[in-house]
């Protein structure tokens, strides 16, 4: 008789540490489970509820905040520590992201801070521009020095580990220096528009800054209605370009396309966006909205798309090549956006509004492009809120794509995780596959009403929830009134409006 016994190799059944589970041999043939399907909606509805169980997005505030309002904030593109913010009361602080904390705080105009900007470089330097007319160069190295999270002594550190509140260093001024003696920071150059006898009498106020991707040298937005370009090296503009499509409106954003460097987008108070080349020195194309933007960020890694905030409560995102009509509508605010940041994986941005709201919108699925395997739902799959967080005037995204920074009303510069429910720290193997098992779980069943509920419910403020519950209200109406205008006229005569093409009002060449 011939007995054919089992044998299997110590490494599938020994456990590579004493904390590992043993490993269980199983049968994957399906006859063997007949509820297999019933048991993964079992686990798919736990894991939704898991998700909403440890959603703790908000971690904390950074130490030593603002004394007004943020109105502007800046992500060092090359470090993943320095961030800079620049404060209605004309002072700009540099911070630690790691240690959460401030590290300088500079009087460094004398009125509203309207934008900051690092440059491209390991250097450190950033600039920051005002409404008094005024650019100026700083550097987040004081006397060459990097700002580490133990460059206070301890002696100046108080019990949870963070610096003591720095004083705002202020040039002293005397009679042979206008701009006045330095601090460790800067200003290291000091740079405004020529005056003119036509102008002598007006303030040239700076609306936006954004630096140049991988040359010297940075763009400016001011109530000239003109874009200027300048040179560190210079102060005064290397080019203008002015009276942009025949238009006399103050632009308020201008920024540079990661990958086509020499092209520029602007936003204007006409309502308009606009392209133009600066190697040719013309205008490209402008669009003319039914309501002002407020703001525009380019895709990083689709740099042929960008998104802009509106003033009608939403977010449209653009395909530079087809301005006539916008490729997604992302909706959801019931205030005005103000502020927009994308993911550095092009996935997703974020957007902070006059509602006091941060929302997070999906452009693509992971691993799919813009056009194919799109989910352009144009709602929000996170909504982060607090009880004491004012309208939001700037947000960004981190370099490692994990966290969020949200600038506001009441003098708070927050930070957020990416991901909610998203555990903070190093994940073991065994952790990270359950996690994305259950990821998978929820993805799968997401369409049955059980699931969909339980990951897709949010608590937002009643006034929101109130505006909101209108707004669809009004929808309807208009919905159901179109829907009878279309069924009782002549067939062919009127037709559905189409919500891309009514965003835009008309395309300029």
């Amino acid at each position: 008789m011939k007995v054919k016994a089992l044998s299997r190799s110590a490494a599938s059944t020994t456990r590579a540490s004493i904390n590992d589970l043993r490993p269980e041999h199983k049968n994957i043939d399906p006859s063997s489970h007949p509820q297999a399907r019933a048991r993964e909606y079992t686990r798919a509805v736990t894991a939704a509820k898991l998700d909403r169980m440890f959603a703790q997005p908000f971690l904390g505030e950074l130490k030593g905040g603002h004394v007004d309002a943020v109105s502007c904030l800046a992500i060092c593109r090359t470090n993943l520590c320095p961030v800079v913010s620049g404060c209605v009361d004309g002072t700009v602080r540099v911070w630690d992201l790691q240690r959460r904390r401030m590290v300088a705080n500079l009087e460094a105009h004398s009125r509203n801070v309207s934008g900051v900007a690092f440059g491209n470089g390991v250097e450190g330097t950033f600039y920051s521009c005002g409404e008094e007319g005024l650019v100026k160069m700083w550097s987040i190295y004081p006397r060459d020095q990097y700002i580490t999270a133990d460059a206070e002594s301890d002696d100046e550190s108080d019990g949870d580990g963070y610096g003591k509140k720095p004083r705002a260093r202020r040039p002293n001024r005397n009679s042979n220096d206008e701009e006045g003696a330095e601090s460790p920071h800067g200003p290291h150059s000091v740079y405004r528009l020529p005056t003119s006898r036509s102008n002598a009498h007006q303030s040239n106020a700076f609306h936006s800054i954004d630096h140049h991707w991988t040359n010297n040298q940075f763009a400016t937005a001011s109530s000239d209605a003109a874009v200027h370009l300048w040179d560190p090296e210079r102060n005064t503009p290397v080019a203008t370009f002015d009276k942009l499509w025949g238009s006399d409106d103050t632009v308020t954003t201008v920024r540079y396309n990661p990958a086509e460097t020499d092209l520029i987008a602007h936003c204007s108070n006409d309502r308009g966006i606009g392209l133009h080349d600066t190697r040719t020195a013309s205008a490209l194309q402008k669009t003319i909205m039914g309501m002002r933007s407020n703001c525009l960020e380019w895709n990083p890694m689709e740099p042929y798309n960008f998104v802009v905030g509106n003033e009608d409560y939403n977010a449209y995102t653009f395909d530079m090549r087809r301005l006539h009509r916008p490729t997604g509508i992302f909706k959801g605010h019931v205030g005005a956006v103000m502020s927009v940041a994308w993911s550095p994986t092009g996935t997703e941005f974020v957007t902070g509004s006059y509602d006091k709201t941060v929302r997070i919108f999906n452009v693509r699925k992971e691993g799919g492009t813009a056009g194919h395997g799109a989910n352009n739902t144009g709602v929000a799959r996170d909504i982060y809120h607090t009880k004491r967080m004012q309208r939001v005037f700037c947000v960004g995204y981190t370099l490692d794509h994990k966290y969020i920074l949200s600038g506001s009303d009441d003098t708070n510069i927050r930070l957020w995780k990416a991901r909610s429910s998203e555990k903070v720290g190093q994940l073991s193997a065994r952790e990270e596959a359950s996690l994305q098992y259950r990821q998978a779980l929820v993805q799968k069943y997401v369409h049955l009403p059980e699931v969909q509920k339980i990951a897709k419910a949010r608590r937002v403020p009643k006034f929101i929830k109130k505006q909101t519950k209108e707004a669809m209200v009004q929808k309807e109406k208009r919905r159901r009134k179109e829907g009878n205008v279309v069924k009782h006229s002549r067939p062919g005569t009127k037709g559905f409006t189409d919500e891309k093409a009514q965003a835009v009002v008309k395309t300029v060449d």
